[in-house]
């Protein structure tokens, strides 16, 4: 027993149960990176808007050369200038514009979210589907191992002449088929868990069983991609009001600081010609849209329209997730009869190719009937385990319509 669990231990090391290669997923999957880059480049939007609401300081040199220079103006003249402006009213735009950006943070961060909880369910789906395939294949490499035997026991008998060569061809056909079934589900299993790999960012080498807590809560919260769909409605609304503001006076303040030098100055009486060594300069603009024959209108229009058209989504997703939990519930269910449904089967299919094998080696009963009862209880075997991993499948998908942590239910 020792020796068993010495040579088991590596495996049991390797293997990995389905909440840590959510975890996983969360930590290296490309696209949950992406989705959160997104994030942070939102928040440096909202921070730049943030700053419109501070005064701005510019600085500029200048040189100024002259081919023909008047009598009384430097042919030649440079400096340098510092400004600071100050945006006294803009018609409420930066302040509509900080709520759009506002908004189009949260749209990000529940985009996030979304794409988190559709990339973990999707890495849940295909978890319970590798280890359906996993048991049909440990159930098709048992019956195997028993056709296997029954063709080197036939084989023998064919050598003795107490069988004929019907018997061998029947038995080497039917191993043979479930050669080609192991290696098709062999193949299977590889693309399904190269996928699962690509979702998770790691390699995996075993998968550890794991189980979803069974609750049917009654509270439910609206999906993420849900509420995505609202704050981006409303960044809209923002960006909308935004163009109102250019029909309103746009006052601003700037106040100019310069400093002059020059080269070749003139001179009047052989005295030269005061010329300035520095200017302050301060600067009120008010500017007003009167006329654009209804551009900022039809942009302000085109916008509410986009917005109308996020609402009536909205809507329809609404429904649709109302109507995914009601069919989630049935999903339940029918999962839970199949498990009772496949149990019996499974139970009844192993009593009968117990009592068929022993026929079948006293010579009571042929090969077919032999191969028909092991061909029934590795299906039922396979269909067994298969129905366990539906159920576990249906509570994913139920609590991922309930907008609920896929990891913390395991």
């Amino acid at each position: 027993m020792k020796k068993l669990l010495f040579l088991l231990l590596p495996a049991l090391l390797l293997s990995e149960d389905l909440k840590s290669l959510l975890e996983l997923a969360k930590q290296n999957n490309n696209l949950l990176k992406a989705s959160q880059i997104s994030v942070s480049s939102k928040e440096k939007e909202l921070s730049s808007a943030q700053s419109n609401y501070y005064p701005t300081l510019d600085a500029n040199a200048f040189y100024k050369r002259d081919d023909k220079a008047t009598p009384f103006l430097p042919g030649t003249t440079y400096g340098a200038a510092a400004k600071v402006g100050f945006d006294v009213y803009d018609g409420g735009k930066k302040s509509y514009t900080k709520k759009q950006k506002r908004d189009e943070v949260s749209a990000a961060k529940f985009s996030y979210k979304e794409n988190a909880k559709s990339m973990l369910l999707g890495i849940t789906e295909d978890f319970y589907n590798l280890k359906s395939l996993y048991a049909s294949l440990s159930a098709r490499e048992e019956a195997s191992y028993a056709v296997k035997a029954q063709l080197k026991r036939m084989q023998a008998f064919y050598a003795a002449k107490l069988a004929t060569s019907d018997d061998v061809d029947r038995l080497q056909s039917a191993y043979d088929r479930n050669i080609y079934v192991i290696e098709s589900l062999k193949f299977q299993i590889l693309s399904l868990k190269k996928a699962l790999e690509l979702k998770v960012g790691s390699s995996i080498q075993m998968l550890d069983d794991s189980k979803f807590k069974k609750v049917l809560t009654q509270e439910s919260a609206e999906l993420d991609s849900i509420q995505a769909m609202r704050s981006n409605k409303n960044a809209l609304n923002n960006l909308s009001e935004t163009i109102d503001s250019y029909y309103y006076p746009n006052i601003k303040v700037e106040d100019t600081y310069t400093f002059y030098g020059y080269q070749d100055k003139p001179t009047f009486g052989g005295q030269p010609i005061k010329q300035l060594d520095s200017q302050n300069t301060i600067m009120a603009t008010l500017n007003l849209r009167l006329l654009d024959f209804g551009t900022l209108r039809e942009q302000k229009e085109a916008l509410k329209l986009q917005a109308d058209a996020l609402h009536e989504q909205i809507i329809y997703k609404s429904k649709e997730q109302k109507m995914q939990l009601e069919l989630s519930r049935k999903r339940i269910q029918t999962a839970e009869l199949n498990i009772k449904s496949s149990r019996s089967a499974l139970k009844a299919a192993t009593s009968a190719l117990k009592t068929i094998t022993q026929k079948y080696n006293a010579g009571i009963v042929d090969n077919v009937v032999y191969l028909d009862a092991l061909s029934s209880r590795t299906e039922a075997k396979s269909l067994h385990e298969k129905s366990l991993n539906d159920l576990e499948i249906a509570y994913a998908i139920y609590y991922y319509y309930n907008s609920k942590n896929l990891e913390e239910y395991l």
